[in-house]
């Protein structure tokens, strides 16, 4: 096993009223004493439903630049299928671990897909207070369904037609994002890939904590993704920092949570934030989220769009090799 599962932690007798040390986070990072409890604006919410389209379209280059997230209602994905996947990913963390143990990412493999509780290096040697499965689910050509749960029987099935629903609400992000920049309507995706786009889903399992006031499921970070599709169960737990605070993400049930990530953000020259965001855990109750990450293919070169170039407005990012930038920051080395 490549390390204790966070799950198998919890139904151990040792964490009846504490945690281990490695899941204790340094004090300035700590729930109780970081999160902002004053009143605080939402995070922007975006109708997909709005006949107005450059409404729409200014509403989310608005929320991309001033806060790198968003949330997205009447995305047009069924609310069954969302509710299907649901079920059938905590079907699968409801499995015994030696179930789930089949899936787990190969030592030393290359690729973060598989079951697994560890992802990028950290610097302190903490711990993070969650388990989480990865497998890609779009391009056929890059899904490897050696990591897809034959159990429940119906994930597959569930899988793919979500990812074909996520590829309609991807093509108008990424479409709408484009011509909020002043830019035509495919430029965006094309610099992120085109139709190689990887959609890469990970379902995040955060077990009931008994001090969720000292730990996080996922410390701060920004996504190394070009663009990522969240979708989370009803216990809360997603802050985002705005102007220094911490704030929490209001749960908006069948909402899409979007989340500009690194390559938008280079792509864009700085333009659109990639979001700084962390996940809570609860005490009582087990928090699970679906993210779709939308990556380009390993090596995709990635850089500021040369429309957003000038010499008044001179690049920000060096262009890199997708695989090259994610080696980088799992490894917490300067880009």
């Amino acid at each position: 096993m490549e390390v204790e599962r966070v799950q198998a932690i919890v139904s151990s007798s040792i964490t009846k009223d504490n945690i281990p040390i490695e899941f204790i986070r340094p004090e300035d990072e700590q729930p109780a004493t970081t999160t902002f409890h004053g009143p605080i604006p939402d995070i922007p919410v975006v109708d997909f439903g709005d006949p107005d389209h450059e409404k729409v379209i200014r509403s989310m280059a608005e929320a991309s630049r001033e806060w790198g997230i968003f949330q997205v209602v009447n995305h047009g994905i069924p609310l069954d299928l969302i509710q299907r996947l649901q079920q059938v990913g905590k079907e699968f963390f409801d499995l015994p671990q030696e179930e789930k143990e089949v899936y787990a990412k190969p030592p030393g493999a290359a690729s973060i897909e598989g079951y697994g509780s560890k992802l990028g290096r950290d610097v302190n040697g903490k711990k993070n207070w969650a388990d989480h499965l990865f497998h890609r689910i779009w391009p056929p050509t890059c899904i490897n369904y050696r990591f897809w749960p034959q159990n429940p029987p119906s994930y597959r099935e569930v899988n793919e037609e979500y990812a074909q629903e996520m590829r309609k609400v991807v093509d108008k992000l990424f479409k709408w994002l484009s011509v909020g920049l002043g830019l035509e309507a495919d430029v965006l995706k094309q610099g992120a890939g085109g139709e190689e786009i990887e959609y890469m889903m990970k379902i995040n399992y955060y077990p009931p904590c008994p001090r969720p006031d000292l730990t996080l499921g996922v410390p701060s970070h920004t996504d190394l993704s070009a663009m990522t599709v969240l979708v989370p169960n009803e216990v809360p737990g997603l802050q985002v920092l705005k102007e220094g605070l911490w704030i929490d993400a209001k749960y908006i049930p069948g909402a899409l949570i979007i989340h500009i990530g690194d390559q938008i953000e280079i792509l864009s020259n700085g333009k659109y934030k990639a979001v700084q965001h962390r996940t809570t855990v609860d005490k009582e109750k087990t928090r699970m989220s679906w993210p779709v990450f939308l990556e380009p293919p390993a090596e995709f070169v990635v850089g500021p769009l040369a429309q957003l170039v000038e010499p008044q407005e001179p690049p920000k990012y060096k262009a890199k090799k997708f695989k090259d930038y994610s080696y980088c920051k799992l490894n917490k080395l300067p880009q």
